[in-house]
Formats: structure tokens, C-alpha cells, sequence
């Protein structure tokens, strides 16, 4: 198995826009099965890539505001960071910034079997199955949205303001995501260059816990060291605090799952009687949530778990980025507390087994909730 995508030569990629509009689609989740949806997506693609502006000629535009040009140069440092004190492979992304027509990049739509956890997945070219689609017209997302529930599938339709192309193209930092405040900004660009530098094809769920807990702890490092900043500033602590939550959050989201995966394995229980025992399950922890979760969050909400309803499409969204992320932090204090350690051990071994998560220490390293 192939652990990571390799970078091609930039000159071979792409012969002409057509070709681009082609791969981009292809690389935003696009399907094979539908060459309307590639040329949509394609299209809308390529015109993110032709709009992009090198940051240094944004942040010296005299029409650049003070706001946006200060997040523009934590960008660059943010980058910087990434780059050396990491060692992650940024190639070009995030050198040119492009503005956007909206506060929504697009919609991912995913979905899932209702008596069991499992995605239902698309396969594309490089990236493997992917349990997602993304669309840049809502109207789109929506109509597929629909003929998935009328197939019988759970679904969630949510909208992103980031993604990466595994550095198959020059990404360029959306306006979309400077719109966040310093910490969440710095957090998405490191996360988004962490997959970059590593991908596993078919392996979705790793892949993007692996970012979280490179985009958090890599975030708290670059705020808490960087000069001028140090363990006593806000954004310090507030990295520390929104990664302390994220991993809070994990181990719940990872009960959860745990107490569904035995309902649903039950062999003595017919399929109706399996979705009544699964909504009495998503009832309790909606409760254990409210009254033992979320008094203890001391920087993020996560309101938009009690705000959108629970099914298997929405927890298992959740799974892809916040499964076992405290055992992440084991491996991170086994690596003596180097974060770039700790990504190069797990890059230089993740070809040699089957499932990423076995190069983790074995079990959850705190106790479950409730």
C-alpha cells in the first residue's frame, strides 16, 4: 500500500485547461459516472485557480485592509512554520490568495447506511473511496441529497470553506478561510498542508485525524513559541484550550460509536428493532453531551452537534475527524514531545500496515464518558 501521494513534476501535470478543468474535478471528489457533475466542478475549480493573487502583492495593495493584511502575513509565517519547524512538504500552496464571491467555498454531501456505520463511498482516481461529494452549486447538493434519502441512505449536507488537492495544484488561501480569527486560521492552514505531506488513499477517517491533530498541536506550538508570542499569550492558551476540547470531544464522539457498533453488531435483533435501540442510544448521549461534555469545553461549543440532527451520516462526519485523537497525543509524548518527530514515525511506517491506526498506542488513552 502506498502511504502518500506523491508530488508530481508541476511542469507534467497539466498540458492545457482543459485537462485541468479534468483533474480538478476529479480531485474534488468528483465522480466518474457523471460528466456534468466533473464539468461543474472542474469549472468552478479553475476558476478559484485563475483568480489566485501572490500574497505578498495582497498584503502591500493599498486597498488591502489592516484586518486582512494582518492575517495574510500570519499566513506566511504560519507556512514558514509548517515548513521548517515541521518539516512538512508545503509545496506552493498558500503562496497566492484568492477572494471569493461568497462566505461558502462549497457543500460536501455525505452518506450512510442507516442500520449499520458505514459510509456510503464513491471511487475516484488517486484518492481512493472517498465517503463525500463535494459540490459549488447547492442546488446540486440538494437534488443529490434528496435521491439519496429516497434510496434509503442517512445524510448530511454541510458547508466547508477549506480544502486541499494534495498538492497536485498551487492551493491558494480562500478568503473564505480568513475569515476566521487567528487561531481557527492558523489551525485549517496547517491542517490543510499536513495532507500534503501525508495521504492515505482509501483511508479517509486516519487521514483526516491525522490533520486535526497536526493543524491543533502544530497551531499551539507556532502561537506558543513563534517571538513575540510565548505560553503566556491569548492565542497560546487558546490553541491549548481548543485543542484540550477537541480531544474532550473525541473520546466522546469515540463512545458513542462504540456503544452504536455493538447495537448494530447484535445478530438477534431485527433491523427495525436495531433503529429503535440506535435513536434511544443518540437520545442518551445528546443528554450526556449537554449536561457532562459541554460544561466541561473551556474554548469551542460544538454546537453544531445538538443543532443538527443525529444519524449515522452526521456521526460518522464527526468520526473522520475526531477518531482517537487522544492516542495521537500518546504518540506525540512517546516521539519526547516533537511534533515532527512524531509526523515522520508515522509517515516513514504507514506503508507497512494495512489500518494507519495501528501505529498508534494500542487503546483509547483516557476513560470514556458516562
Amino acid at each position: 500500500m502506498s502511504g502518500t501521494v506523491r508530488r508530481r513534476p508541476r511542469a507534467r501535470r497539466l498540458a492545457a485547461v482543459g485537462g485541468l478543468v479534468v483533474v480538478a474535478a476529479v480531485l474534488w471528489q468528483g465522480t466518474a459516472c457523471s460528466p456534468m457533475y466533473v464539468i461543474k466542478a472542474g469549472w468552478a475549480e479553475a476558476k478559484i485557480l485563475r483568480a489566485r493573487q501572490p500574497i505578498p502583492e495582497v498584503i502591500l495593495a493599498p486597498t488591502t485592509d489592516e484586518r486582512t493584511r494582518g492575517k495574510l502575513t500570519l499566513v506566511r509565517e504560519a507556512r514558514e512554520f509548517a515548513m521548517n519547524a515541521l518539516g512538512l512538504d508545503v509545496g506552493d500552496s498558500y503562496t497566492t490568495y484568492t477572494e471569493l464571491e461568497s462566505d461558502t467555498l462549497a457543500m460536501v454531501l455525505s452518506a450512510a447506511y442507516r442500520d449499520r456505520l458505514e459510509s456510503r463511498t464513491w471511487w475516484f482516481p488517486v484518492v481512493g473511496h472517498v465517503p463525500y461529494r463535494g459540490f459549488f452549486s447547492l442546488d446540486d447538493a440538494l437534488a443529490e441529497q434528496r435521491k439519496l434519502e429516497e434510496e434509503g441512505f442517512d445524510t448530511y449536507l454541510r458547508p466547508t470553506a477549506a480544502f486541499s488537492t494534495l498538492g497536485w495544484f498551487s492551493d491558494p488561501l480562500l478568503s473564505t478561510i480568513v475569515r476566521y480569527d487567528e487561531v481557527e486560521l492558523v489551525t485549517t492552514v496547517i491542517h490543510e498542508l499536513s495532507h500534503n505531506h501525508l495521504f492515505v488513499p482509501g483511508q479517509v477517517r486516519f487521514n483526516e485525524s491525522f490533520a486535526s491533530w497536526v493543524g491543533r498541536t502544530g497551531a499551539a506550538e507556532f502561537f506558543c513559541t513563534r517571538p513575540g508570542g510565548g505560553p503566556d499569550t491569548v492565542w497560546c492558551n487558546r490553541a491549548r484550550d481548543r485543542w484540550r476540547d477537541v480531544q474532550l470531544f473525541s473520546v466522546f464522539i469515540d463512545g458513542l460509536v462504540t456503544e452504536l457498533e455493538r447495537v448494530y453488531g447484535d445478530t438477534t435483533t431485527t433491523a427495525s428493532a436495531k433503529l429503535g435501540r440506535r435513536d434511544a442510544v443518540f437520545a442518551r448521549h445528546m443528554r450526556l453531551f449537554h449536561e457532562e461534555v459541554r460544561p466541561r469545553l473551556q474554548a469551542l461549543t460544538f454546537s453544531g452537534f445538538e443543532s443538527t440532527p443525529l444519524n449515522n451520516a452526521t456521526l460518522l462526519s464527526r468520526m473522520r475527524y475526531y477518531h482517537r485523537l487522544p492516542d495521537f497525543e500518546t504518540h506525540l509524548g512517546l516521539s519526547d514531545g516533537s511534533l515532527r518527530a512524531a509526523i515522520e514515525e508515522l509517515r516513514s511506517r504507514v506503508s507497512t500496515v494495512a489500518d494507519p491506526f495501528e501505529l498508534l498506542p494500542a487503546g483509547n488513552s483516557r476513560e470514556p464518558l458516562g
